[in-house]
């Protein structure tokens, strides 16, 4: 297959880069490549004439989308619809990448690909904004939402309790926001999977299970072998946007094509091996 990746650069692109290797792939991240410039996006993948995009470049700091509201909804809703008028003009799908916080986790059980959005915050309106761009301009496509990403590289949670852990005697981490942590190399495999599938339409890819910020932690300093870290419970962080204080989606229409993440003990116990 001929696939482009957006945000090659970031956590997904290099996971699936590592999966892909018997593609041909067209690889569009910063500086090189703006999603914002719809011109130079839309040419640049039409003259590749991919098969399939998998578009994964967003703006992601949540608190950043507060301060930085257009900015947020120029890359994450005006990126995603030049992704996808360029996907029309050569006639190819497109996975678009999206979050668990279009949901306000209000609901008190897992959310199904069937549940309507609710966001709280500019990051999650803009995200959503961009589902709902690549929903209006295509039939071919997918919609992946997805959690608490981390890989080797990058910034993430793991990696930030690490370095902290290294410079501080001691940590608080939050015990009332709860979600998936999602080891990128899983999301990854699971989209390679998708995308040889024609059944488009909204996926929940996310490695099985839930926490709290506070317990992902204390794993991830127990598995770094540090387990007598003095890791502090937390009920009253205050940031600048509002986020779902306890998130659980469900991957019931993956999980009828064969695809499902494993739980993510599991996951990060290999992110350390």
């Amino acid at each position: 297959m001929r696939i482009a990746i957006t945000g090659s650069k970031g956590q997904l692109g290099t996971a699936l880069q590592a999966i892909l290797t018997e593609e041909d792939l067209l690889l569009i991240d910063l500086p090189e490549d703006d999603i914002t410039d719809y011109r130079h996006i839309r040419d640049r993948i039409a003259e590749f004439a991919p098969d399939v995009v998998i578009h994964g470049a967003a703006y992601t700091n949540v608190d950043g989308c507060e301060e930085q509201p257009e900015l947020a909804y120029l890359a994450n809703a005006l990126g995603s619809r030049n992704v996808a008028l360029a996907c029309q003009a050569c006639n190819a799908a497109m996975v678009c990448i999206s979050t668990d916080y279009v949901f306000d986790g209000l609901k008190g059980e897992p959310y199904w690909e069937f549940d309507d959005p609710h966001p709280l915050s500019v990051y999650a309106q803009s995200k959503l904004a961009g589902e709902r761009m690549v929903q209006s301009l295509l039939q071919r496509y997918y919609i992946v939402r997805t959690a608490w990403l981390y890989s080797k590289s990058g910034n993430n949670f793991v990696n930030t309790v690490l370095r902290l852990a290294d410079q501080r005697d001691e940590l608080h981490m939050v015990t009332d926001e709860v979600g998936s942590p999602t080891y990128a190399p899983d999301l990854a495999e699971a989209v390679a999977k998708l995308i040889h599938h024609q059944a488009y339409g909204i996926y929940h890819f996310t490695n099985q299970g839930t926490c709290s910020r506070f317990e992902w932690a204390r794993r991830v300093l127990d598995l770094a072998g540090k387990p007598d870290y003095r890791l502090l419970p937390n009920t009253n962080y205050k940031r600048l946007a509002k986020v779902p204080a306890q998130v659980e989606i469900r991957n019931f229409c993956g999980a009828t094509l064969g695809i499902t993440l494993r739980p993510w003990s599991e996951a990060l116990e290999d992110f350390f091996k």
